[in-house]
């Protein structure tokens, strides 16, 4: 009846207004790598346990929907540890941006790679995701700012997908920043985005959808429309870094166009979010870099409640602003820092991570028809998970039905 089931467990299903969607002494059976059966045990079809392929017993333990992380930038070349330095010194990020470093530093670097050591390293630091239960990650390009170099990091990208035991969705970053040879020049950069790399990048097959940075260090708002306009001429969905440092109107434009997510949003307008409840754009809250960059500027938690704005958490992966690699740190520093709630926190890294990235209706929640991605642990309850700092209670992952 079932390729495996797995009995005796609690379940947090994560099911849309739901909480925590628990169910005591559960059980949950996969077939065909998506989710068949869910619920009490005592409720199992008759029968079921006998004519399974595989059954499993989960001791007790709680399983969730498996993590997904909807913002990273993992794969690059280099560090900036040294910058980390120069910050502690009371150097702020544009500042160190203006001079030549920041972002620029790891083009250099990343424009020096190889694709075989872009893989090499950013599965290094991917084996992290499995070890604390995600299935899911987003990987950006945007250090290369030059055709062959963006394409690269999107083909390590792909090639980590299959390579790992992770879904893999590919985000095309190339207005990330201005390469240093375009000095001057950001529309003419603009324009070799839009009619080269990311032409390249979608006849490849390389780009699962298209980002940009739109902040006084980055891109304007009407560059960035640009970016968007053949984004969508491309048939590609957009997200956007929007309001990190600054009030540009990010969180306004991303919803205009539709997009997937607007991310950062520290100093996003009432109307930008009113915008964003309207489109229905994830707002994608990223803790690691607030915590690294020591910012001020809470994002507008409070607001996105009220108009029900999906929350949505990722690590933000990068060598620059947030060097995290731990998604579990992620559940912490949101509720520590933003004062989300633990259940908030885990919606953000499952369901509202999966809508972030499109993918909201074949992972995100434990319900039947879904991919079979789940995360076992050894909790008392799920507040656990965003409770303890540094801790991995994660026993086991589950990908599309079978055991890691």
């Amino acid at each position: 009846m079932f390729d495996a089931i797995w009995l005796n467990a609690n379940l947090a299903t994560l099911r849309e207004g739901a909480g925590y969607g628990v169910v005591r002494d559960g059980a949950i059976a996969a077939e065909g790598g998506r989710i068949a059966w869910i619920g009490e045990r005592a409720e199992l079809p008759a029968g079921a346990e006998g004519a399974a392929r595989e059954v499993h017993d989960a001791r007790g333990a709680w399983i969730t929907p498996a993590l997904i992380d909807c913002h990273t930038h993992v794969v690059y070349g280099g560090d900036r540890a040294g910058e980390f330095e120069q910050r502690l010194e009371g150097a702020s990020y544009q500042e160190i941006a203006r001079a030549g470093g920041g972002i620029v530093s790891t083009v250099r670097a990343t424009r020096a790679a190889s694709e075989e050591r872009l893989v090499e390293a950013a599965a290094g630091r991917l084996r992290q995701w499995l070890r604390e239960g995600a299935t899911v990650v987003e990987i950006k390009s945007g250090y290369g700012l030059e055709l062959e170099a963006e394409l690269r990091m999107l083909r390590a990208a792909r090639r980590l997908g299959g390579q790992l035991p992770l879904t893999v969705r590919t985000t095309f970053l190339g207005a990330h920043a201005l390469p240093p040879e375009f000095e001057g020049r950001a529309d003419d950069y603009v324009s070799l985005v839009c009619e080269r790399m990311m032409p390249a990048a979608a006849q490849a097959g390389l780009a699962d959808a298209v980002d940009a940075f739109c902040e006084g260090i980055g891109f304007t708002r009407e560059q960035t429309a640009r970016v968007f306009e053949a984004a969508r001429a491309l048939g590609l969905p957009v997200k956007l870094h929007a309001d990190q440092l600054s009030d540009l109107g990010g969180a306004a434009l991303a919803a205009g166009f539709g997009a997937l997510s607007a991310d950062h949003l520290e100093y996003s307008s009432e109307a930008g979010l009113d915008a964003m409840a309207r489109a229905g754009t994830v707002a994608v809250l990223l803790p690691g870099a607030f915590y690294f960059l020591r910012e001020t500027k809470l994002p507008p938690v409070d607001a996105l409640r009220r108009r029900a704005v999906p929350i949505a958490l990722a690590t933000d992966c990068n060598p620059g602003s947030s060097p995290l690699t731990s998604p579990l740190l992620v559940l912490n520093l949101a509720c520590t820092l933003f004062r989300l709630t633990p259940e908030e926190a885990l919606a953000g890294m499952t369901r509202n991570g999966a809508r972030a990235l499109g993918l909201g209706d074949s992972h995100g929640t434990l319900e039947p028809g879904k991919q079979a991605d789940l995360a076992l642990w050894d909790i008392a309850r799920p507040a656990e998970l965003a409770y303890a700092m540094g801790a991995n209670p994660c026993l086991a992952v589950v990908r599309a039905g079978h055991l890691l």
